[in-house]
């Protein structure tokens, strides 16, 4: 089925592209600004809130401490980076704060929203040398949870069993999800978020996400062959281009980002889909030009960016990395423009500052890996 340009994806989300050209040397110092005010706006232990993260009732608390949007996700950033901070002290802090008061009401054993990501976290900087056998019952705890995507379910804790070498733990998650994937009709899995029952399609929250968490229990030419046909039932096509809606059935103007749409399916299953479909999605991700929300992984202009990081590592094509090297670079000049608007950094891994550093550096070492989603 085909639809028309203007109904695949929003306009109004995305803003013109940068003129301002790829310098190495000023990338360079743009990141190390970008860790330095990370490095000097904690306060107790934590960072801020940010009023474009807290414009929702109830609001958050202050002092989050897990992996999306908390100090947890702060501290895996800033090792990834090189800082120089205590990071240890911090992870300790936001392991000790979340078991005290969750983030979200309840402790969760979720990689992005629970103690597990805070566990990896914690294990990785030297925080928790025990953190494994608390780990593992936290995996072991999740590998049913109704909600099957990443950011809540076993699809995350799988990754975290993964990176973690706890393999016996991955494995038996690995066998229910794929029992879950053999019980669809279509292929797809069903997620149940909230009481909300539906069909998710992106790597956050459904299908894409799920699927890479099964690499290498399944091999890459069965996880193709299983994927091929929902990839096409799902995806929406005009002139070569394509994206991805979030849910089954959607057909309104949706989101192009990495959390839902062509970005994201790109970034996380590029290797695994047809070439068509995986050149369409990264077009159509340069075409719309960059975010206008931000410049962050999850629904920003850095998370875009990687889908041009994966198209050259599997085309070659040099056009896609500069591709990258410009919302790169666009993507830091949003940081400016936000702080320069509000007074403060957006210190979250997935909806801040850090995550166009990361991109930015990923660009300079042509290496389109997605932050905690393939590595730790």
């Amino acid at each position: 089925m085909c639809y028309s340009v203007q109904v695949i994806y929003d306009a109004e989300a995305h803003e013109p592209l940068t003129e301002t050209p790829w310098d190495a040397a000023r990338v360079r110092e743009w990141i190390a600004s970008i860790v330095a005010d990370a490095e000097h706006s904690i306060d107790d232990g934590f960072w801020p809130n940010h009023p474009r993260d807290d414009d929702e009732e109830p609001p958050l608390l202050e002092g989050m401490t897990d992996v999306y949007l908390g100090g947890a996700g702060m501290v895996w950033a800033l090792h990834a980076l090189g800082s120089s901070l205590d990071l240890a002290a911090l992870a300790e802090g936001a392991l000790r704060r979340y078991r005290e008061r969750p983030d979200w009401g309840e402790n969760v054993p979720s990689l992005l929203a629970g103690e597990s990501g805070i566990l990896l976290v914690a294990g990785l900087v030297g925080a928790a040398p025990d953190y494994r056998e608390r780990l593992r019952e936290r995996i072991v705890e999740n590998e049913r949870n109704p909600t099957w995507e990443l950011m809540w379910g076993s699809p995350g804790t799988m990754l975290a069993a993964r990176f973690a070498g706890l393999d016996a733990e991955y494995e038996r998650s690995a066998a229910v999800l794929l029992a879950e994937w053999d019980a669809t009709g279509d292929g797809i899995w069903t997620q149940d978020l909230g009481g909300r029952t539906t069909q998710f399609v992106g790597p956050v929250h459904g299908f894409a996400g799920n699927v890479h968490a099964l690499r290498g229990y399944l091999s890459d030419d069965e996880l193709r062959r299983r994927i091929e046909g929902p990839l096409h039932a799902t995806a929406v096509v005009e002139d070569g281009l394509v994206n991805w809606f979030p849910t089954v059935g959607a057909r309104e103007p949706n989101r192009l980002q990495w959390c839902h749409g062509a970005a994201g399916m790109v970034t996380t299953l590029g290797d695994l889909m047809p070439r068509d479909l995986l050149i369409g999605g990264a077009e159509l991700t340069w075409r719309a030009g960059p975010l206008a929300k931000g410049p962050g992984l999850c629904h920003g202009t850095a998370g875009n960016g990687y889908a041009f990081l994966r198209a050259y590592e599997l085309t070659g094509d040099g056009e896609w990395l500069e591709r990258a090297h410009r919302f790169a670079v666009h993507a830091l000049e949003q940081v400016d423009r936000a702080r320069d608007e509000h007074g403060q950094g957006r210190f979250t891994l997935f909806t801040g500052d850090i995550g166009a550093a990361l991109f930015a550096r990923s660009c300079l070492e042509v290496d389109p890996r997605f932050p905690t989603m393939d590595v730790w």
